[in-house]
């Protein structure tokens, strides 16, 4: 009787131990990227990053009125207008 109660009592502590462990750890994990969230400050962009957001906005509006218009070639993609798009306008065209 008490050789049973004790492996009872073992296997619970077995069990119980890494389920209180594994709830710590998901306490700390959702608590540290709020903590590191707040911490991290956005840093300006640069001159170059903002030129090309305009640029890709440019080419977006042109894109949305090209495809609304069907004057898109068949098989082109976004990814491909945007890279001759994004060519053209650095060209300065």
């Amino acid at each position: 009787m008490k050789r049973t109660i004790v492996a009872a009592a073992i296997v619970t502590a077995l069990i119980a131990a890494p389920m209180a462990f594994l709830a710590g750890a998901a306490d700390a994990q959702s608590a540290a990227p709020a903590a590191t969230t707040q911490a991290k400050t956005k840093k300006p962009s640069s001159a170059g990053q903002q030129a090309m957001r305009e640029r890709q906005k440019k080419c977006g509006a042109e894109w949305k009125d090209a495809k609304a218009g069907g004057k898109v070639e068949k098989g082109m993609t976004w990814p491909k207008y945007w890279s001759a798009c994004n060519k053209r306008l650095k060209a300065g065209g």
